[in-house]
């Protein structure tokens, strides 16, 4: 009786469609404008449900933003192409390197204790 064959079947991943790539590619080039705007940049993905996932970027100047991405998969190809450092969490010395000025203190204060308006 002849034994069934057990070499490694794991599935392949679907090839990326070219409008993929291309997604991928200009949040790419974005996220290396930023960069260059700010002296570098790093970041971390985070997933904001059916919207897709968030590119968060914090420039060395610590200017900071964001991009969002349709899914994860992209996000990460972009981060890739983009040469960008991620980091796993926002917490520690890399939230730290956020600089944040008036308007975000009151907009903060305005949403979260009926702080004052930013209009």
């Amino acid at each position: 009786m002849a034994m069934a064959d057990t070499a490694d079947t794991k599935e392949e991943a679907p090839a990326a469609s070219p409008r993929t790539g291309r997604r991928a590619a200009k949040l790419a080039k974005e996220i290396r404008a930023f960069g260059k705007e700010h002296g570098g940049v790093e970041g971390q993905l985070a997933h904001i449900g059916q919207a897709g996932t968030r590119i968060v970027l914090v420039g060395e100047d610590g200017g900071w933003g964001d991009l969002v991405a349709p899914t994860y998969d992209i996000a990460r190809q972009a981060a890739e192409q983009a040469g960008l450092t991620l980091h796993d969490e926002f917490d520690g010395e890399f939230a730290a390197k956020v600089v944040t000025g008036p308007y975000e203190w009151t907009r903060m204060a305005g949403i979260q204790i009926g702080g004052p308006a930013n209009g």
